[in-house]
C-alpha cells in the first residue's frame, strides 16, 4: 500500500495513495505507525498533488549511508568503503515536499543528493544472518540529502554539514509496492531546474539494503518510524536561491523542493 500525509483544516492526516490517472489520495487513515490498513472513513478525496503535502515519517533519527555507490565516491575523490559508512541527521531536518530548503548564510556551497529511503515498519535490533529484512520495513520513499559541502570538508565529521534546519526534504509518498531488498532494483533520478543530474539503480549499491538493516541494526534498535537514506550515485552538484530540485523513482513519485538563501 502507499500513503501520504496532508495538512487539512482539522490537522495532519495520513490518506492512503491510489493511482489512477494520476495519484490521488482517499481515505483518511490512522497513523501508520498503527495500523496503516485501518482506514477510518472516507475524509477526502483527490488529486495528490491538489493537497499541501507533509513529511510523511515520523522519525526517532534518521540514519544515513554515504557512498554507497562506486561512482559517487569516485566523483568526489574518496574511497570506496570497506564496511558501511553511517551518519545522522536530525529529525529537525526534515522537510516536506514542496518545502522551501534554507541555504545557511554560512555555507558557500549547498549540494543536492537524491536518495531512495527506507522506512521501518517494526523494531529491530541485531537482525539475523538468514532473517528476511522485508518483514521490518513498512516502505520507501524519497529523501534529498541536503549538503553544505563545504562545511562537511572543514568538519571533518558530517554533523552540521548534512544537520541544517531543511536538509532532510522528504516524501511525497510512502511505498511497499517496491521491492529493491527482494531483488527488484529501482532507479533514483534527480533533476536541477528540469535538468538531469542523475540517474542511479539500487542494483549497484555497495551494500544492499539487507546488508545495510544488519550493520545498523547490530549497533542500535531501530523503531518503527526511522528513516534510512540508503546513499546517492554520481552527478551530485551546487544548488543556488531560487533553484527547483526534483527526486525521483517510479512508483514513489516526485519530490520537489525550491531553494531560498537565509
Amino acid at each position: 500500500m502507499r500513503y501520504a500525509k496532508i495538512s487539512t483544516s482539522e490537522g495532519a492526516a495520513y490518506v492512503a495513495v491510489e493511482e489512477r490517472d494520476v495519484l490521488w489520495a482517499a481515505a483518511a487513515m490512522q497513523g501508520p505507525e498503527e495500523d496503516p490498513l485501518a482506514a477510518v472513513g472516507d475524509f477526502v478525496a483527490g488529486p495528490l498533488d491538489s493537497f499541501a503535502l507533509l513529511t510523511p515519517v515520523r522519525p526517532s533519527k534518521i540514519v544515513c549511508v554515504g557512498r554507497n555507490y562506486r561512482d559517487h565516491a569516485a566523483e568526489l575523490g574518496n574511497e570506496v568503503p570497506k564496511e558501511p559508512l553511517l551518519f545522522f541527521k536530525p529529525p529537525s531536518a526534515l522537510l516536506g515536499p514542496g518545502g522551501i530548503v534554507v541555504m545557511p548564510g554560512i555555507s558557500k556551497r549547498v549540494d543536492f543528493e537524491g536518495e531512495l529511503a527506507i522506512v521501518m515498519g517494526r523494531r529491530c535490533r541485531n537482525l539475523g544472518a538468514d532473517e528476511d529484512a522485508r518483514k521490518y520495513i513498512r516502505g520507501y520513499c524519497l529523501v534529498n540529502d541536503v549538503t553544505a559541502r563545504d562545511i562537511q570538508r572543514s568538519d571533518g565529521q558530517w554533523t552540521r554539514g548534512k544537520g541544517f534546519d531543511t536538509f532532510c526534504p522528504a516524501g511525497p509518498i510512502v511505498s511497499d509496492e517496491i521491492d529493491p531488498c527482494g531483488g527488484a532494483p529501482v532507479t533514483v533520478t534527480t533533476r536541477l531546474n528540469g535538468e538531469l543530474k542523475q540517474t542511479g539503480s539500487t542494483a549497484d549499491f555497495i551494500f544492499g539494503i539487507a546488508e545495510l538493516l544488519r550493520y545498523i541494526s547490530a549497533c542500535m534498535t531501530l523503531e518503527v518510524g526511522d528513516l534510512i537514506p540508503t546513499g546517492t550515485p554520481a552527478g551530485v552538484g551546487t544548488m543556488q536561491a531560487g533553484d527547483v530540485v526534483e527526486v525521483g523513482i517510479e512508483g514513489l513519485g516526485i519530490l520537489r523542493n525550491t531553494l531560498a538563501a537565509e
